[in-house]
């Protein structure tokens, strides 16, 4: 697999399903390497599979599709020539698709009312006077910050453009959309009951909701009446989803701390609530095996339980969790992942539409109906077809305490002895898996093994897929016990006679350009080279500089500030005698350039071979949805630093 295969390696989003489950349709995220830029489209399926999947829309930028209930209008979003994307309808029994909505900062995801008149959706809404079209960033007006949380990575500043809910009539002879929720309080992640009457909706209304994680499930009227809390503090969390019979609303959350803040390796679990009050919060997934994936981060109610995609081992299987908190039961499991569904159910029977994705492909539409599974859409055939994809190998390495880790070796063909890369993830509450298709998979494994490099890669504790307790195991001492545990999986893969352990670089990206950076302090001598992106470097400086520092630094590294320093890789820094590569985007909100220029100096001033490449205008997920030509480069200029180091 070469670099300019991005170009075979389609994202497909969150599909969605007529009512009667007979079609579905995806939107299909492709990087174009010869334009340099990024496209989105939506693609159509008949689910019994009698006709290829086909494009379905012809704009260049089209997505969040959503079938109306009763299958005849497809709401999707779709920029203008120059403004934010908006809500149009396209017509399922032919025509062309039309714009419902000109909101100044566009709308959001549409959800469907049960009656298929109506339409509630997010938008972000803007103080008077701020993000004015033809007024260029740089020319607004002074912020006053008064809060903690007050931007995000991808985004830039949020506190003066919070999410509202509105609710549209896209039928009426002009459109006619209401804002139902106002103020300085964010309001997202919205859905309506069963019989119509109610919505439900995500929003912090607390005194320091602006300043710390927590969230509440709200309930209202689709006119904004009515409005009334289900949950009183403690939880972070998303996803509320009214259940079949209309009497809870289920949903994802993790507890948080006294403070407000994520504990660090928390499940994310499946919970519901009384929509009439009645009683508190109810926990349905037992916190140790089941953690809803970051793959998916998406929950469906049906009549006889909650659809929940849980992280297994590298895996991501749907589950069904009936209503009473009972054992789940398998849906879809095997070594893949499920990187979004839905879920139609009729006279028929259950139709479920998934985006699956394994260790061959970055993922294809395919249907589960009648007990049988059909592929409809030809992507990973054609990755697999052009790329000449290479074998994963797994295998277990066991810790100086006995405890089991499972890894992976992605080698080059030939015989070896092959120079090796140690690739450790970001996250850290996250796993490598059986995907090519998001920040854990194996798509630069495949790249390097392309190269000439064997790459290993490893889930260590503090990793989600094995249970709460190998998550929590490293947070008293992150650094060290993934160090460790990240040396044991090398050393067992370089038993293997075919891995030369004499040229061996680390590279990781986020919590991985941290560890790599700590690996080279504390292990350099096992190691020719070191890369490392979009790290934290520096813990006291990434707390008041990220845009989640203040709850990422504490959760991740403990709330003992003094110990900050012992622990930051940047302290380190007169250890480091390998060359170290550093990859950073400059507009990077959740890992601030900063972390890497700091860390340069401190290596360059010290006479260390150090080099930094910035990438403009990118943040944090450059390397997965970057601009092609970006992301090309980046894998590069990695090549080009192990071809010379190792």
């Amino acid at each position: 697999m070469l670099p300019t295969d991005i170009n075979l390696l389609p994202v497909l989003g969150r599909p969605t399903l007529s009512g009667d489950g007979r079609y579905a349709v995806v939107s299909v995220f492709r990087p174009d390497v010869d334009a340099d830029e990024n496209t989105s489209e939506l693609w159509v399926a008949r689910t019994d599979g009698s006709a290829p999947a086909r494009r379905l829309t012809q704009g260049s930028n089209d997505g969040a599709p959503a079938f109306s209930p009763d299958g005849r209008w497809l709401a999707f979003l779709r920029p203008g020539p120059t403004g934010p994307a908006q809500l149009h309808l396209l017509p399922m029994e032919g025509g062309e698709p039309f714009r419902v909505t000109d909101l100044p900062l566009g709308a959001g995801q549409p959800v469907w009312s049960p009656d298929s008149r109506r339409i509630a959706f997010a938008a972000r809404v803007p103080e008077p006077g701020r993000y004015l079209p033809g007024v260029p960033p740089h020319k607004e007006r002074p912020r006053r910050i008064t809060t903690l949380r007050y931007m995000s990575d991808g985004i830039g500043y949020t506190f003066d453009r919070p999410h509202q809910i509105f609710v549209t009539d896209p039928f009426a002879e002009e459109p006619v959309t209401t804002q139902i929720t106002s103020g300085e309080h964010a309001s997202y992640d919205v859905a309506w009951s069963p019989d119509g009457q109610l919505l439900t909706f995500v929003s912090g209304r607390h005194e320091t909701h602006a300043d710390d994680l927590r969230r509440d499930i709200w309930v209202c009227t689709p006119d904004g009446a009515g409005l009334r809390a289900l949950t009183d503090g403690g939880l972070e969390l998303g996803c509320p989803r009214f259940s079949a019979d209309g009497t809870l609303v289920c949903f994802a959350a993790e507890t948080l701390d006294e403070h407000n803040r994520a504990t660090g390796a928390n499940s994310y679990g499946l919970w519901s609530v009384p929509v009439d009050g009645s009683a508190p919060p109810r926990r349905l997934t037992d916190p140790e095996p089941y953690h809803l994936s970051f793959a998916s981060q998406m929950i469906a109610p049906a009549s006889d339980g909650v659809y929940f995609a849980n992280d297994h081992r590298g895996e991501v299987h749907l589950v069904l969790v009936p209503y009473d908190g009972g054992t789940p039961r398998p849906v879809i499991t095997g070594r893949r992942q499920v990187n979004g569904y839905a879920v139609a159910e009729g006279p028929q029977g259950t139709t479920i539409a998934a985006v699956l994705s394994s260790a061959e492909s970055a993922g294809d539409l395919v249907v589960l109906s009648g007990g049988e599974e059909r592929e409809l859409t030809p992507f990973g055939a054609q990755l697999r077809a052009r790329a000449g994809l290479l074998p994963v190998e797994e295998f277990t390495a066991k810790t100086e305490d006995g405890y089991l880790l499972h890894g992976w070796t992605v080698r080059p063909p030939g015989p070896g002895p092959h120079p090796v890369l140690l690739q450790i993830k970001g996250g850290p509450f996250t796993q490598w898996g059986y995907t090519l298709n998001g920040p854990a998979s194996f798509e630069e494994a495949q790249v390097y093994a392309s190269a000439g490099y064997a790459v290993v890669l490893g889930n260590p504790r503090g990793t989600s897929g094995y249970g709460q307790a190998h998550g929590r195991y490293a947070a008293d001492d992150l650094a060290r016990i993934t160090a460790g545990d990240l040396l044991a999986l090398l050393d067992t893969a370089l038993q293997a006679p075919d891995l030369d352990e004499t040229r061996v670089g680390v590279q990781g990206g986020s919590f991985g350009g941290y560890m790599a950076a700590w690996m080279a302090a504390h292990h350099g001598e096992r190691f020719r080279a070191a890369m490392g992106e979009r790290g934290c470097y520096a813990i006291d400086s990434h707390f008041g500089s990220a845009d989640d520092g203040v709850n990422n630094s504490i959760a991740l590294y403990g709330a003992d500030q003094e110990r900050w320093a012992e622990i930051s890789p940047l302290t380190h820094a007169d250890r480091i005698r390998i060359p170290m590569l550093l990859i950073q985007s400059e507009e990077d909100r959740h890992t601030p350039m900063e972390q890497a220029q700091r860390m340069f100096v401190a290596l360059r001033t010290r006479g260390v071979p150090a080099e930094m490449l910035l990438f403009p205008g990118e943040g944090h997920d450059m390397s997965r949805t970057g601009l092609p030509s970006h992301r090309v480069a980046r894998y590069e200029a990695i090549l080009e630093w192990w071809s010379r180091h190792l």
